[in-house]
């Protein structure tokens, strides 16, 4: 589960369907921050993940790195990379998903493309595969929009393979999972200031 720890902050890794932090029902209290806390009493969230998502979540070890790290997360200073796989055959081998992001209020935790009241939300891709009917892609989320990779794929026609909430039936049924997994960071270590760089192991 941990799989970099040091003085100053700890990564882990988070199983798909498992909340990164508690949530307001009793079936939603085991999570992510509490077992990394079990382990490291001092370890803080710095960001989330998606419950569907699996991949790196990286935890402070004082409040004064928290701090630093979650600055690092506004200022965009902190390089996030994602693989998933859509639905469809993707045309370009790369390219940029420009869409503006709002709360579906009626809908709630939904997210919808919105034009009008929407904030800006920029994502990545690059093709890294291609079958007859889905697309291996790397992602890079530019804003940390909620649920923006899901919606911004889902928006141009190639939502994510095992998706509830963005995609069609059949697209849901296409995988016993959502395929989207949080597979790389890389910042500035918050007290040395060197590169600092983890990667893992994609389980689809």
């Amino acid at each position: 589960m941990i799989l970099h720890c040091d003085d100053h902050l700890a990564i882990a890794e988070k199983p798909a369907g498992l909340p990164a932090v508690p949530g307001r029902t009793e079936a939603l209290q085991d999570c992510l921050s509490r077992r990394v806390q079990a382990e490291l009493l001092d370890a803080l969230v710095v960001h989330r993940l998606d419950m569907a998502t699996s991949g790196l979540m990286l935890f402070a070890r004082s409040a004064a790195v928290q701090r630093q790290l979650g600055a690092a997360f506004a200022a965009r200073q902190v390089r996030k990379r994602y693989i998933a796989v859509v639905a469809g055959r993707v045309g370009p081998d790369a390219g940029e998903i420009d869409l503006p992001l709002a709360a579906d209020w009626p809908n709630r935790p939904r997210q919808i493309v919105d034009r009008t009241r929407g904030k800006a939300s920029l994502t990545r891709y690059t093709v890294l595969a291609r079958s007859d009917d889905a697309t291996r892609l790397e992602l890079e989320p530019f804003t940390g929009r909620s649920h923006q990779l899901r919606v911004h794929l889902a928006a141009i026609g190639h939502p994510i393979l095992g998706d509830a909430l963005y995609a069609p039936a059949d697209v849901q049924a296409a995988a016993t999972r959502l395929l989207l997994h949080a597979s790389a960071l890389a910042f500035a270590h918050p007290r040395s200031g060197e590169p600092f760089e983890i990667a893992s192991a994609v389980p689809f």
